[in-house]
């Protein structure tokens, strides 16, 4: 419904794993839920996002737009440069299918970070 509450439900999702794990919300048209899932899980420090299957989930759930997000289990929700590259690959290969992107957050513990609240979009 709001940024808000998307942080909150993503904080309870992912700020007590001990290893990152990249996640999309899958959205309808009107930005409704269809689904939330884990779609990759890394180390403690890294987590290797492919948009290859990325494009194959978003076309088997048939979304319009999407939320990506993942955790930092150190706790700092500073976007790293591959945070920032993902996102922008993410973005470009998803406009190509007419899929929006809508947000990308980073949990760490108790904070979230926006990116479209960063201006990062």
């Amino acid at each position: 419904k709001n940024p808000r509450e998307t942080k909150y439900f993503l904080r309870l999702k992912l700020a007590e794993k001990e290893h990152e794990v990249f996640s999309i919300i899958f959205l309808d048209n009107k930005n409704r839920l269809i689904i939330f899932e884990e779609v990759f899980r890394g180390t403690i420090d890294s987590a290797s996002v492919h948009p290859r299957e990325v494009v194959k989930l978003v076309l088997k759930h048939n979304a319009a737009a999407v939320i990506l997000a993942h955790n930092h289990p150190s706790g700092i929700t500073k976007p790293s440069s591959s945070d920032k590259y993902i996102t922008t690959k993410l973005k470009e290969v998803l406009s190509l299918i007419d899929v929006r992107v809508l947000d990308h957050f980073i949990v760490g513990g108790r904070e979230t970070t926006s990116f479209a609240e960063k201006g990062l979009l």
